[in-house]
């Protein structure tokens, strides 16, 4: 790709994945989605204040913004369409992470943590094997110990061990080295849940704020 077409993508999944839908869903029930809970947000914090209805509509709306990125960056860039969707999946999560947007509302850099993002483009981008062993163990994480965040973690470390482990084999193209970075920023935006779960004080699925 050249440098232009990079920039492109880097821009608009940045764009996207700016979009504030926990603040705005959050907002349609009178709640700053800052102010309340872990203050993230996200799709888990939306639970805990609103309930699981809401929670999951902000689920499906954020990680449609990865489906969306990916899916754009493959239309516009179909000769390049691995490496437009690497950088536009890595661009979509940093938007969601420290969205522009959210950052604009509150004045202060804000975002989400990118698990549903960051899955909406694992969806489309991982080998079916990967997601489908990384769903199921997230799966039954949440229903054994309701930690979410614990879930997410296992999940995306599991994957991008895989990942990194087919690159070295060769069996996925190099630029997928790049893409691992969606895992670094989902596991930087999850420290404190790291801290909370070793100190055993994180929050369970199901707590109200």
């Amino acid at each position: 790709m050249d440098p232009l077409s990079v920039l492109f993508v880097i821009i608009a999944g940045y764009v996207i994945g700016s979009f504030p839908t926990a603040y705005l869903v959050a907002r349609t029930k009178g709640v700053d989605i800052f102010a309340v809970g872990s203050g993230n947000m996200g799709a888990t914090n939306v639970t805990r204040a609103l309930g699981w209805r809401y929670g999951l509509l902000v689920w499906a709306w954020d990680g449609l913004k990865g489906v969306l990125v990916v899916l754009l960056a493959r239309t516009f860039f179909p000769e390049d369409r691995t490496a437009a969707s690497v950088i536009g999946a890595v661009a979509v999560v940093a938007g969601h992470n420290w969205s522009f947007l959210a950052t604009i509302i509150t004045g202060s850099i804000r975002g989400g943590k990118g698990a549903a993002t960051a899955m909406g483009t694992f969806l489309l981008l991982a080998p079916t094997f990967i997601v489908v062993l990384s769903l199921a163990l997230a799966a039954a994480i949440i229903l054994i110990t309701r930690y979410v965040s614990l879930a997410v973690l296992t999940a995306v470390g599991v994957a991008g061990v895989a990942i990194f482990v087919m690159l070295v084999l060769g069996r996925l193209d190099p630029v997928y080295s790049v893409y691992l970075l969606v895992g670094y920023m989902v596991f930087l935006r999850h420290r404190r849940n790291i801290y909370s779960l070793i100190q055993g004080t994180e929050r369970r699925l199901g707590e109200r704020v």
